[in-house]
């Protein structure tokens, strides 16, 4: 239940921090929300990583949509991903969520310390 929690604050949080701050806020977002819902290092790192891979892989998902496709396949074709968009896609989402990952780990890590 905890895992649930984390995410959904995680997704809520980083989306609402990424608004006003810059693309790394998804690291204080994450690691606030660890700092606040007690879980080991792994459950932390697992909700911050789902949290921000759903977050930013829906977003990117949703601007392809917006644009046809257009932009991610022109980006996809510049790195080696052969043009997949869908790999572009995901590939934002695997970088997003393992800054977050990191973050929420750290967080656990550092609450672990403390007792």
């Amino acid at each position: 239940m905890k895992l649930i929690v984390a995410t959904l604050l995680t997704v809520l949080l980083a989306f609402g921090a990424g608004l006003y701050l810059p693309w790394w806020s998804i690291a204080i977002a994450s690691f606030l929300v660890a700092l606040v819902v007690h879980q080991k290092a792994g459950k932390a790192f697992l909700s911050g990583f789902l949290g921000v891979f759903i977050l930013w892989a829906g977003l990117a998902w949703w601007i392809d949509i917006k644009n046809n496709g257009v932009l991610s396949k022109k980006i996809a074709s510049i790195l080696p991903l052969g043009g997949n968009a869908l790999l572009l896609i995901l590939l934002t989402g695997f970088v997003g969520g393992l800054v977050a990952g990191l973050a929420a780990m750290s967080s656990s890590y550092i609450r672990l310390s403390e007792n």
